[in-house]
């Protein structure tokens, strides 16, 4: 994955912890639900960015897991 996307799952994963953050603390209502419905698009976008990412690799299986080989 490129730091792009790891960039905008940075992103997503704080918006989100701030929604957790805002509900618990006693925020107006349309203030967490704006946060959430905005949290949730940008989820989808990070979604698309991850999957439409042109990383490629030339591991297998047979080189088990994360690229590192078995030994």
């Amino acid at each position: 994955m490129k730091s792009s996307s790891l960039f905008w799952l940075g992103i997503t994963t704080l918006v989100l912890l701030a929604v957790v953050l805002m509900a618990i603390g006693g925020f107006l209502f349309r203030w967490v639900f704006f946060l959430t419905v905005a949290g949730q698009a940008l989820l989808g976008f990070t979604v698309y960015r991850v999957l439409s990412d042109p990383y490629t690799s030339d591991k297998t299986f047979d080189d088990f897991y994360e690229d590192t080989p078995y030994e």
